[in-house]
């Protein structure tokens, strides 16, 4: 979806920031904690160019699963435009901090590809999670298995996790969604 919430530029499309006639550069916003969305909605009215990356993640409340939007990078959010535009932002209350960018065509690059991905998918599951690699520990964050630990066992299936009992030499897997895993320090 594209628009001022969810995934998608802000304004219309000719004002977007993938625009090549749009004028000005690309700014990181490192957004405070859970403020992706409302940040993305403020700019939207005020007219500022951005770019806010969100999928549909299946979450669990208990054993009752919803399917919510949620930020591709939580945390971020992308503008381009002028300076003005950052301090625009930044007056929000909701920006922890702008970052420049140094290389302003591999950024442009990175954001356009991403957002023809999102552009095209509607039911198609993205890994959110590419550094969950085979043999990595992780916990489950939520749902009826949450707070159990155990090993990513196969990339391609990636809801299957290795529970183990290494005083018996036995282990057992267990289907966890993939969107639920989060990675532990090792």
């Amino acid at each position: 979806m594209f628009g001022g919430m969810g995934s998608g530029w802000a304004v219309e499309q000719t004002d977007s920031p993938f625009n090549q006639n749009s004028p000005g550069r690309w700014f990181v916003l490192h957004v405070k904690s859970r403020q992706e969305k409302q940040l993305s909605s403020e700019l939207f009215k005020k007219k500022v160019p951005h770019f806010f990356p969100s999928v549909r993640q299946p979450r669990y409340f208990g054993k009752r699963k919803c399917v919510v939007d949620q930020a591709l990078f939580p945390g971020y959010l992308f503008i381009r435009g002028m300076q003005e535009d950052a301090y625009i932002a930044d007056r929000t209350g909701r920006v922890a901090s702008v970052i420049s960018v140094a290389n302003q065509e591999k950024l442009h690059w990175e954001l356009w590809n991403l957002s023809l991905v999102l552009g095209a998918t509607s039911d198609q599951i993205l890994d959110l999670y590419p550094y969950l690699t085979v043999g990595v520990r992780v916990e489950v964050r939520s749902g009826p298995f949450r707070g159990v630990q155990g090993w990513v066992a196969d990339r391609t299936r990636l809801d299957r996790l290795i529970l183990q009992v290494e005083m018996l030499g036995q282990a057992l897997s267990l289907e966890v969604d993939g969107s639920l895993l989060d990675l532990i320090d090792s």
